[in-house]
């Protein structure tokens, strides 16, 4: 598939904080019912120290079987530094050479990041889901921005993120008794839909399927390209 979107990424960190302003505002959020659902795509990446490359990866699950469809990887060598909040401008390159490569349509896509959950409310899955054109979700493991209420040990239960003052996303239990996960819309999903649709794609693990499978296969073409160095 090919971005819907682009944009120049040999940008400096005001020029990179300045475009997440701007693009912050065309983020949609609109409800998108599980049941409209036939696939789910997974995203993630893994950067080598040694070799200075990303290896990213892009799973395609069928819904909600999440039987697999299709998978890429690719590797590149970095060229944005690691400055947080503006983790996207590095690790989004690698991604954009998966996706050109995959041919599975599907209906949405979870990230191993954040959505809006994010200071400039434009985190990694916000900025996948603007260049595609797909709705996005960011499903997290640490927090970034927001405070929220203690939430209940069962799966399923949820506490609203918050981060001044607005809503950015839900903390959400994924198993019995297990940490929970920062989920955050990215972009065309809101938050009740992003908490269900990872909810429905956790049926096992903490971390939902799509994004799991992602992280494995990343793990897997870094081991790779170690391997030829």
């Amino acid at each position: 598939m090919r971005p819907l979107h682009n944009h120049a990424w040999d940008l400096d960190y005001h020029e990179a904080v300045r475009l997440q302003h701007d693009l912050a505002r065309e983020i949609r959020l609109r409800r998108l019912p599980l049941k409209s659902i036939r696939r789910v795509a997974g995203a993630d990446i893994a950067v080598s120290k040694r070799t200075g490359k990303a290896s990213g990866a892009v799973v395609v699950l069928e819904f909600p079987s999440l039987e697999p469809v299709e998978e890429r990887a690719a590797s590149i060598t970095l060229s944005f530094p690691y400055i947080p909040g503006l983790l996207s401008f590095r690790e989004i390159p690698v991604l954009l050479e998966c996706f050109r490569e995959i041919q599975s349509p599907f209906d949405v896509l979870l990230c191993d990041g954040q959505g809006i959950a994010h200071p400039r409310r434009f985190g990694l899955a916000s900025h996948l889901g603007w260049l595609l054109g797909k709705p996005t979700i960011g499903c997290a493991k640490s927090l970034l921005v927001g405070e929220f209420a203690e939430l209940g040990p069962g799966r399923g239960d949820f506490s609203p993120l918050r981060h001044a003052g607005k809503r950015v996303g839900s903390v959400l239990r994924t198993q019995d008794g297990v940490k929970p996960l920062f989920v955050s819309p990215g972009q065309l999903v809101d938050h009740d839909s992003a908490r269900r649709i990872v909810l429905a794609c956790a049926t096992r693990y903490r971390i939902p399927e799509p994004t799991r499978r992602a992280d494995f296969l990343a793990g897997v073409e870094k081991r790779r390209i170690e391997a030829l160095v």
